[in-house]
């Protein structure tokens, strides 16, 4: 693996123990506003982020590499509408992808297989996490972001469902 590879896989790291303190934030914050059915949206969303930084660290390890922990800023604590919320969520879902878009052609151009095949998962994984955003941030922009659309679009989000996506591919392999 070359120092570059290295030194991008652990700091990609922060982005996603990042988001999965702002995703638990934000489960905290729905909640406090009534709405369950966000709430455990975002709870799986952080616990997911989690699941990807230990793929990461699995990976550098089983490889014999240094794991650098990064240091996480607190999370938001408020956010103005449930549709600010999934904006934000959105964002963060760009973010990482960006970043592990970076990390492949790296390891693409070291000749790095394991790194290939194991960025290749987080590829696929980013496609299904920004399409969820959308769909939700969608749904909101079309129902309103009060009332009873965004109650409707809770209970649904409250299934385990997101609304307008199928089942995920990824959730089986995980």
């Amino acid at each position: 693996m070359t120092k570059d590879l290295l030194k991008g896989l652990n700091e990609h790291l922060k982005l996603e123990f990042r988001a999965s303190h702002e995703y638990l934030a934000m489960s905290i914050w729905l909640n406090e506003h009534d709405l369950p059915g966000f709430a455990t949206w975002m709870r799986k969303q952080s616990g997911d982020e989690l699941l990807h930084a230990q793929r990461i660290i699995d990976h550098l390890v089983e490889r014999d590499q240094k794991v650098v922990l990064p240091a996480i800023a607190a999370p938001p604590l408020s956010w103005k509408s449930a549709e600010a919320l999934c904006e934000h969520v959105l964002k963060n879902e760009r973010e990482v992808t960006a970043s592990i878009n970076e990390l492949y052609a790296m390891a693409e151009k070291a000749k790095d297989r394991p790194g290939v095949v194991m960025l290749q998962w987080f590829v696929t994984e980013q496609m299904e996490e920004e399409a969820a955003a959308r769909a939700v941030l969608g749904r909101i922009k079309l129902a309103g972001n009060t009332g009873v659309g965004l109650l409707m679009i809770d209970q649904e989000l409250a299934t385990g469902k997101v609304p307008g996506m199928p089942p995920s591919p990824t959730d089986a392999a995980q």
